[in-house]
């Protein structure tokens, strides 16, 4: 095995060492063969002079052969065209042979079969060359390289005119049919190889000049030699016979280099330089026509030009159509499909050119991002929010001037750039464009009222391009919404609040992936018992820098940044993670989750709870979801399907911050709620105001006769707690029993409390809160 190893890389070591020996013999017999050609006689025998004739074609054949067979990639093309070069060489030994041996050679002799053949092959080379590729051309590319073919078999039919009259009138039909095949396939060649050249996305290599180059060298020889004969004035050996061998050199240098990789790519011709061909060829056409018209012009060539300036009518006519779909793909491109104004990409490209427009005047840019628009899309579905979207941008090109950019760049983000306006006029028309949305919107039969937040940024005091200003108009915006003051102009020191936002956001998105979230606990303390049944879980950020963080200061930027599924999630996972531990200890804690308003417009959002508690092996009294009553009451139906499909599984509905809506109470009859959560500011002036406490009284009688508990938040001393006990409300959580800790710190709370209660028995209105 090893010996036949070595054999076989020898062999191969042997053949690509001898290639460039052989490519330098090609080259060198081919030089010999020209300077004898222009010094006739010169030292050579008439044996020799034959063999000198033979060499230049047979060298180039053996070449393509050896190339051909040392590649697998594309054998069939290197085959036809080591095939029709030997062919060719063929045909030239048989003329030798019969020249030597002074033999009369027949008319048609076998010779001209192996050069027909030659035709047939090389054609057939070709057309496997661009075989692969015919499928992604598009017919435009198609129609250049018709229309190139056309135009060169139309010049090439002119100088062949004389060829193909005289092969008419050779007589018989055999004679005439070869003596016409030759000029009718020497225009077929230049038609192939000017119609490939016309198609510079035909991915041919740098190379193919050399295929081209030979071809249409062997094909002008061949036109030469066949006009040189029908005037008779032909002589054999002079330089004119080196132009076959130089052809067929060039197609053997092809060859070979088309056998080894190729790392170069064509570099496609662009604008109007890929049209040079096809131009040219249909310029040839017509004036060929012209000419027709004052002098006799073969019907061929007639025929040829006309067939051109139809190809070229209907690659006109295609360009046409191309232009004006490329047209409306523009105009698309540049448009927001929804609201019909331009879109980012046309921002971009029109608003440096206002910026741009006069150094003098200042400019200014608006960034408007809606209120509240997440949760109309959540509460009325996408739908409704791109109606809405809809509305308001008809609404803004109304309250714009015709020389100002309004574009939408996405979301319920729209901006506006103006011309010559400074800070003040760009207030003015922000308070223009904040008014034209004042008007309430109709939205499947509801009315919605919105608001907007518009960020200003000043050029050339803010900066002078468009992502600078765009940036701090971002900043700005924020601001505006974070203040709620409506609109807000760029200052510096607006930055670090805009730099902080953005980490923080970043740092968020880590945080949710790289469980950085924790949950303290706060018990919730029966009032009748004093026994601790439940506690409500609260959120907070580990952060690896800044500590422990409270829900202000990163919940704000989760919601804007449609982050809250993801938290609400993590904390789900996280209660019902200690719930089940609590539960495996021996203590059977329920624990009460705050979810969001986005989050609850979520329609899966039961079931997903429902695979959490299952997969916990929990009861579905282990969990209770605490709402607010804004989402209570911005979007009553859509919280009756959800808390219907919560109430489904099992789960307990809290209202949270009862009391705070200041609207109808309808929905404590119409939705399935368990437990109210009176909201700390009724619970703090109980203290010395009686009407509030006649209030918080009436609320828990009220809560009682609908069937639901009442949780008391924010208990901070003993008479309250009291008081509160007297008035039958069922629980109290706050800071006199316990501040929300970690569930280890709990714990032991809960130890401690559980050894008090077993040693006193406590009244219901006990006041030592010393734990």
């Amino acid at each position: 095995m090893q010996s036949t190893t070595r054999i076989t890389t020898g062999l191969r070591g042997s053949r690509a060492g001898s290639r460039p020996w052989l490519m330098g013999a090609m080259w060198l017999v081919l030089g010999i063969y020209v300077l004898h050609l222009h010094f006739p006689g010169y030292g050579v025998g008439e044996q020799k002079e034959t063999w000198l004739s033979l060499l230049p074609v047979w060298i180039p054949a053996v070449v393509c052969w050896l190339a051909a067979l040392r590649t697998r990639q594309f054998r069939g093309q290197l085959s036809f065209a080591a095939a029709a070069v030997t062919c060719y060489a063929l045909g030239a030994s048989y003329l030798a042979a019969a020249q030597a041996l002074h033999e009369v050679r027949p008319f048609p002799s076998p010779a001209m079969v192996g050069f027909l053949l030659f035709y047939a092959l090389i054609l057939a080379c070709l057309a496997l060359l661009v075989h692969r590729q015919r499928r992604g051309l598009p017919w435009s590319v198609v129609l250049d390289c018709t229309v190139g073919a056309l135009g060169a078999a139309a010049v090439v039919a002119v100088i062949l005119t004389s060829l193909l009259d005289s092969a008419v009138l050779t007589g018989s039909v055999a004679p005439t049919a070869v003596a016409a095949a030759y000029p009718v396939l020497d225009l077929l060649l230049v038609a192939a190889v000017v119609g490939i050249a016309a198609s510079p996305e035909l991915q041919l290599g740098r190379r193919w000049i050399l295929l081209a180059g030979g071809l249409l060298m062997f094909a002008a020889t061949d036109v030469a030699y066949a006009l040189l004969v029908l005037d008779g004035s032909y002589l054999s050996g002079t330089p004119l016979d080196a132009g076959w061998a130089a052809g067929l050199t060039l197609v053997a240098v092809w060859v070979d280099a088309r056998s080894r990789p190729d790392t170069s790519v064509n570099r496609a011709l662009k604008g109007a330089w890929a049209l040079i061909v096809p131009t040219v060829a249909t310029a040839t056409a017509l004036g060929l026509l012209l000419v027709a018209s004052r002098v006799n012009v073969s019907a061929a060539a007639v025929v040829l030009a006309g067939a051109t300036l139809a190809a070229a009518a209907v690659r006109t006519q295609l360009a046409f159509r191309q232009l004006v779909r490329m047209s409306e793909l523009r105009k698309l491109a540049r448009t927001d499909d929804l609201t019909g104004l331009p879109n980012r990409r046309a921002f971009y490209a029109d608003a440096p050119l206002q910026l741009a427009g006069d150094a003098a005047q200042p400019c200014a840019l608006l960034l408007l991002d809606l209120d509240r628009f997440k949760d109309i899309n959540d509460s009325l579905g996408h739908d409704a929010g791109d109606l809405l979207l809809r509305q308001i941008g008809s609404r803004l090109v109304v309250a714009t001037r015709p020389e100002d950019v309004l574009a939408r760049l996405g979301g319920d983000e729209f901006a506006v750039v103006l011309h010559g306006a400074d800070a003040e006029r760009a207030k003015t028309a922000a308070n223009r464009l904040r008014a034209a949305l004042t008007k309430p919107f109709t939205l499947e039969g509801l009315t919605i009222q919105v608001t907007a937040s518009i960020g200003i940024s000043v050029s050339p005091d803010h900066g002078t391009d468009v992502k600078t200003l765009l940036r701090k108009a971002d900043i700005a915006m924020y601001k505006a919404k974070s203040a709620h003051s409506g609109h807000h102009v760029y200052v510096e020191a607006d930055n670090v609040h805009g730099e902080r936002r953005l980490r923080t956001l970043h740092e968020l998105r880590l945080a949710l992936l790289g469980g950085e979230f924790v949950l303290h606990y706060q018990p919730k303390v029966n009032l009748a018992t004093g026994e601790v049944r439940g506690v409500e879980a609260l959120v907070r950020w580990n952060h690896p820098d800044r500590g422990l963080l409270y829900p202000e200061a990163f919940l704000a930027i989760a919601e804007e940044a449609g982050l809250m599924h993801a938290l609400n999630d993590v904390v789900l996972g996280l209660a019902l993670d200690q719930a089940a531990e609590w539960r495996a200890q021996g203590h059977p804690l329920s624990v009460a989750v705050n979810l969001s308003a986005s989050c609850l417009a979520d329609p899966q959002l039961p079931m997903r709870i429902g695979t959490m508690l299952t997969e916990r092996g929990l009861p579905s009294t282990a969990l209770i979801v605490e709402i607010t009553e804004e989402f209570l009451m911005e979007d009553c139906d859509r919280a009756r399907a959800v808390l219907t499909g919560l109430r489904t599984i099992g789960v307990r509905i809290s209202v949270d911050d009862f009391g705070t809506g200041y609207s109808s109470l309808a929905y404590l009859r119409d939705l399935p709620i368990d437990e109210l959560k009176l909201d700390r500011s009724f619970i703090a002036p109980m203290r010395h105001d009686p009407r509030a406490a006649a209030l918080v009284c009436s609320t828990i009688d009220l809560a009682h006769s609908l069937g639901l508990s009442m949780v008391a938040e924010g208990v901070e001393d003993g008479v309250i707690y009291e008081a509160l006990a007297r008035y039958g409300c069922d629980q109290a959580q706050g800071y006199l029993m316990s501040r929300p800790v970690a569930a280890e710190e709990l714990d032991n709370w809960l130890t401690g409390r559980r050894r008090a209660l077993a040693a006193v028995a406590y009244p219901s209105g006990f006041t030592d809160f010393s734990w």
